[in-house]
């Protein structure tokens, strides 16, 4: 599964920049990169599987982070070559 590069909302209404996801060096899960755009804005990981899914909310499943705009990558594979 892949996850887009952009501003997330979620699902209680504060918004967050995704620059890409990674794995975990121990046990290779996948893990969301973010950061809060409010407060300290702090840097965040979380399963990719969880920032994918569902919540309910009164009785209807919505996702627990909403794309609300799409970015540019942030790190390429260009920007990490050496030499």
């Amino acid at each position: 599964m892949q996850i887009q590069p952009g501003v997330y909302r979620h699902y209680k209404g504060p918004e967050y920049r995704v620059f890409g996801a990674a794995r975990h060096s121990e046990t290779e899960e996948w893990v969301v990169f973010y950061q809060a755009l409010y407060g300290d804005f702090g840097l965040w990981v979380r399963p990719l599987s969880m920032f994918t899914e569902s919540v309910e909310v009164d009785g209807e499943h919505v996702p627990r982070f909403a794309l609300v705009e799409a970015e540019p990558e942030r790190f390429s594979r260009a920007d990490a070559q050496v030499g």
